[in-house]
C-alpha cells in the first residue's frame, strides 16, 4: 500500500458519495471538493481539480501540504486547497472538510441568510447556527480568508455567499453527516418560512449549552494539537 492510499481512498469514497447523491450540484460536472488532514505531516489530501468524480481513482487523490505545494499525485489540486488549509490552520478539531453546491443549502447562499438552530439534535452537530461567509472568486485567497473569519464560533457548517456550503468534522464521516444534516435543516427551513408564519428557533439556554459544548470541544481539540504541532 501506498503511504497515502488509506486517506487518498477516504475522499474518493466520500466523494463519490456525494456526487450520486447531487451534493455537487450536478451528477456530470467537477464541482464540489472533499479533503482530509494527515495527522502528524501537516499534509492534506484533496480532490484534483476539473476531474469528472467517476474517472477518479485513488491515486488522483492530491497529497499537498498546507501552501499548496504537491506532494504526491500527476493532477492538478482543487483550486480550493487554500479554503481547505485554511480550515485546518484555524480549527484544530477539524480533520476533513467537504465544500459542495447542495441545493438548500445555496438556496441560502443566494439568500445571504444564515439558518438558526431549530433542532437540538441538528444544533449539536452543527453549532449554535449556520453562518454566512461574504462573497469571493472561487479559488481565491480573498474567499480562504473570509470563511477562516467566521470559524471562530466553532460550528461545523457555514454558507459561503453566492457559492455554496462548507462543512468540517472530526472525522471524515462526521464531516459527511453534517452535511446530511445541513441539507435537511435547510430544507425544513425554507419550508418554514415559505408558509409565511413565524419560525422558532430552540430556547436560549440550548444554544448557550451547544455553544459551550462547541467551544470546549475545540480548546480540548487546541491543547492536542498544541503537543503535535505538525498534526
Amino acid at each position: 500500500m501506498r503511504p497515502y492510499e488509506r486517506y487518498q481512498q477516504e475522499v474518493l469514497e466520500t466523494s463519490l458519495w456525494l456526487s450520486e447523491h447531487g451534493y455537487f450540484g450536478s451528477l456530470r460536472g467537477t464541482g464540489g471538493n472533499v479533503s482530509v488532514r494527515i495527522p502528524q505531516e501537516g499534509l492534506l489530501a484533496i480532490t484534483p481539480s476539473s476531474v469528472k468524480y467517476a474517472e477518479l481513482a485513488p491515486a488522483d487523490i492530491c497529497i499537498v501540504d498546507f501552501s499548496g505545494a504537491m506532494v504526491e499525485g500527476t493532477k492538478p489540486p482543487s483550486v480550493e486547497a487554500g479554503l481547505h488549509a485554511a480550515v485546518y490552520r484555524e480549527r484544530p478539531d477539524a480533520n476533513a472538510v467537504i465544500h459542495t453546491h447542495q441545493l438548500y443549502g445555496s438556496v441560502f447562499a443566494v439568500l445571504n441568510e444564515p439558518i438558526p438552530a431549530l433542532f437540538d439534535e441538528v444544533a449539536l452537530a452543527l453549532g449554535e447556527k449556520v453562518e454566512v461567509a461574504p462573497y469571493a472568486l472561487s479559488g481565491s485567497p480573498e474567499l480562504a480568508a473570509n470563511v477562516a473569519g467566521k470559524l471562530g464560533n466553532n460550528a461545523n457548517a457555514y454558507i459561503i455567499q453566492n457559492h455554496g456550503v462548507i462543512v468540517l468534522g472530526k472525522t471524515m464521516d462526521k464531516a459527511l453527516l453534517a452535511t446530511e444534516l445541513l441539507e435537511k435543516i435547510a430544507h425544513i427551513y425554507y419550508l418554514a418560512l415559505s408558509t409565511g408564519r413565524p419560525v422558532t428557533t430552540l430556547p436560549a439556554a440550548i444554544q448557550d449549552m451547544v455553544r459551550s459544548l462547541r467551544d470546549f470541544e475545540v480548546a480540548e481539540a487546541r491543547k492536542a494539537r498544541t503537543k503535535t504541532p505538525a498534526a
